[in-house]
């Protein structure tokens, strides 16, 4: 995953015509460590999307603004629209993060 490190970062990322897929973690999360075990396998088999993450500690007010209470959330943005939201109770596994995305 890539990065994201500010919020211009976030916004042009998001306002782009490809799908992409923003992993919001922090650093001190066990289901974010979980995740980040099984991901790369998810990531190869869902290459349609660009990947990022970004610490949802540096950047509360995104967070807030785009509805992530729980961690790790993933959410797929597509022109600015947020088109899914995968909150954190949902993405335990890699079987609950593949069928997710399957509907994208």
């Amino acid at each position: 995953m890539i990065p994201i490190s500010t919020d211009e970062q976030f916004r042009e990322i998001i306002a782009g015509e490809k799908p992409v897929v923003v992993k919001f973690y922090t650093t001190w999360c066990p289901d974010c460590v979980r995740m980040d075990n099984f991901i790369s396998d998810v990531m190869e088999e869902y290459n349609k999307f660009e990947w990022y993450d970004i610490n949802k500690d540096e950047f509360p007010e995104l967070a807030e603004e785009y509805q992530v209470m729980g961690i790790p959330s993933l959410l797929i943005f597509q022109n600015g629209e947020k088109l899914g939201h995968l909150h954190s109770a949902n993405a335990k596994t890699e079987e609950q993060v593949t069928e997710f995305l399957q509907a994208y």
